[in-house]
């Protein structure tokens, strides 16, 4: 079975073309290529497969073998890999993803791809389609305290095609995430768990944040959540629509188009290697 390393800001996921080879187990094999010792090593598995109803496919597997709706570095890195690999020329197109259809724009110089901007489409606010247990008045979930462990939080919630909570701190790369994050991330009020984001605003148009992926961890960077601090940076008056945000894995650029009622992400994602492993590779993992 063959494979690429790719990764966005050291978020980074291996990547399986379906367009020539097959395979099953996916779960499995998605717990054997992450797994740092006696895998690969990845943030999980992104299968690029045919589709129906865009130009390519994305199916997307945590390490833990869970099936995830969306990641923006996974789909940035999906648009470099099918155009870099011969699978398109074309420099738009789109790909179907759980969380929807999405559309990748490339820029490119020389035949090689030296920036990808994703539009994701619209923020899901209603509490019921996050899915979160607690609203405001307006049935959304925006600055709803709850208790997590020895703390009290305000938490943000939207969905982007995965569900996504915002908290709001003063120094993000110095909060207790470990502590915190799955605390959070299973708290009730998310009865499928939830992506969080620990986002320190520096200005108007500048933010930091540290992200406690589900069923994943903390990631060195998450496109969707940065998306998700923007949006709800900017519906709580916390900062502008237009965004540079901070990561430990480096700087992605958001653009919350009220207008258009779209959220486009920027930023690049590198080829590490490729590989191939035993066709027999996932059965320990079964």
């Amino acid at each position: 079975m063959t494979f690429t390393k790719m990764q966005a800001y050291g978020n980074d996921y291996i990547y399986v073309s379906l367009f020539n080879q097959e395979m099953t187990h996916h779960s499995a094999w998605a717990r054997f290529l992450s797994h740092r010792r006696f895998g690969i090593g990845s943030d999980g598995m992104v299968l690029i497969c045919p589709s129906e109803t865009a130009d390519f496919r994305m199916r997307i597997f945590n390490p833990d073998g869970s099936e995830a709706e969306m990641c923006g570095n996974a789909l940035r890195s999906t648009g470099m890999y099918v155009y870099e690999k011969g699978l398109t020329n074309k420099e738009s197109f789109t790909v179907e993803t759980l969380g929807g259809i999405k559309r990748i724009f490339l820029k490119t110089e020389n035949n090689k791809v030296i920036n990808i901007t994703a539009a994701i489409g619209a923020p899901i606010f209603n509490a019921e389609r996050i899915p979160a247990t607690q609203s405001d008045k307006n049935g959304n979930c925006i600055n709803i305290g709850v208790n997590a462990l020895d703390k009290e939080f305000y938490l943000n919630a939207i969905s982007l095609g995965n569900p996504h909570c915002v908290v709001f701190v003063d120094d993000a790369f110095n909060f207790p995430i470990e502590k915190y994050g799955p605390a959070i991330e299973k708290h009730p009020i998310f009865p499928s768990g939830a992506n969080v984001e620990f986002v320190q605003v520096l200005d108007r148009h500048n933010l930091r944040m540290r992200t406690w992926e589900r069923n994943c961890g903390e990631t060195l960077a998450c496109a969707t959540g940065c998306s998700a601090a923007t949006v709800c940076g900017y519906i709580t008056n916390r900062c502008d629509s237009k965004t540079t945000v901070h990561q430990l894995g480096g700087d992605i650029q958001i653009d919350y188009n009220t207008e258009e009622d779209c959220i486009y992400m920027t930023g690049r994602s590198w080829f590490v290697f490729d590989g191939e492993a035993d066709n027999d590779s996932y059965k320990e993992f079964i």
